[in-house]
């Protein structure tokens, strides 16, 4: 049975890969997820993802929220309420600040200039129509438990906590965003805070994968040439996970002295802490996983740290 199974998912990986066209920008990322993922979704009893209102499709990838549909109230921003706009599971500030370009220039320069980041922001995985207004207060903002601020938005159950910059989604979302999340971090090798990741591992036990999340991985592996190993099954995010990485590829890099061989390491792999100035290695330093979110610097290498004025962790093996 088990080598059935093997032969099976086999058989389903190789004809995803061999018909995946995964779009190439976040514009072109938009129509696809419009066209081939949530195509039959503005009306379903899904809704979505903030407040599960349906919409009516508009344009190339927009939508019109019905209000009526959730009981939605518009907090502040009529014209956002009024709209659907396309919310960034993880957002593109928290996967762009680990890369080298946020720090040169921001998404602009990202874009222009780094393909990872391009691939990041494009990902269907990560993109899922959502309520405008809800979608700008959720900002940046890492996934919370908000003690209050509940009615917000009207009969919409997520709540935003601007104060602590917290955002906690409806109930029927929480595993599909813990295993959103895991996904972007463990395919792009991302680093996550451990109270983070306390959070959503306890969202991925208490609401497991959903008809609609099978259904939802299945149309986008379709597109992207593979599927999300934590809907599937396959990979389990743990406590002390270590990222594979796969969807992080780079140019083949110029021949290096043997020493700055020695000091190059893996993207992610050297962490440092925007507080003290203290950098720590993803193997040997038990501070790694330590540093807050907001905290969190990436260098490309030992040396890279050292020249920002980073000094090694004096707990590190």
């Amino acid at each position: 049975m088990k080598s059935l199974r093997y032969a099976l998912n086999l058989l389903l990986l190789l004809s995803f890969t061999a018909w995946a066209n995964p779009p190439s920008t976040f514009t072109e990322a938009k129509v696809v997820a419009k066209q081939r993922v949530y195509m039959d979704q503005a009306s379903s009893a899904m809704g979505e993802l903030y407040c599960g209102c349906q919409w009516t499709w508009v344009g190339k990838s927009g939508g019109r929220i019905d209000a009526a549909s959730c009981g939605y109230q518009t907090r502040k921003q009529q014209n956002r309420a009024e709209r659907t706009e396309w919310e960034h599971i993880v957002p593109a500030y928290t996967f762009g600040n680990q890369r080298q370009c946020w720090r040169n220039g921001g998404r602009e320069h990202c874009v222009d200039t780094d393909p990872v980041f391009r691939a990041m922001e494009a990902d269907l995985f990560n993109l899922y129509p959502a309520v405008g207004e809800v979608n700008g207060d959720r900002s940046n903002f890492n996934y919370g438990v908000v003690a209050g601020n509940a009615g917000e938005y009207g009969r919409c159950t997520t709540k935003v906590d601007f104060v602590q910059r917290a955002a906690e989604p409806r109930d029927e979302v929480k595993g599909l965003v813990a295993r959103t999340t895991f996904y972007m971090f463990d395919r792009y090798r991302l680093n996550m805070s451990r109270q983070q990741q306390q959070l959503l591992m306890a969202w991925d036990r208490q609401h497991p994968v959903s008809a609609w999340e099978k259904e939802r991985d299945r149309r986008i592996a379709a597109i992207m040439g593979h599927a999300n190993p934590f809907v599937t099954g396959e990979r389990q995010w743990t406590a002390n996970y270590q990222p594979a990485g796969d969807g992080v590829v780079q140019a083949v890099p110029a021949a290096r002295q043997p020493a700055e061989q020695a000091r190059a390491v893996a993207v992610g792999a050297v962490l440092g802490n925007r507080n003290s100035h203290v950098y720590h290695l993803a193997s040997g330093c038990p501070g790694y996983h330590q540093v807050a979110s907001k905290n969190q610097v990436n260098f490309a290498s030992e040396g890279e740290a050292q020249a920002a004025g980073y000094r090694k962790a004096g707990n590190c093996r």
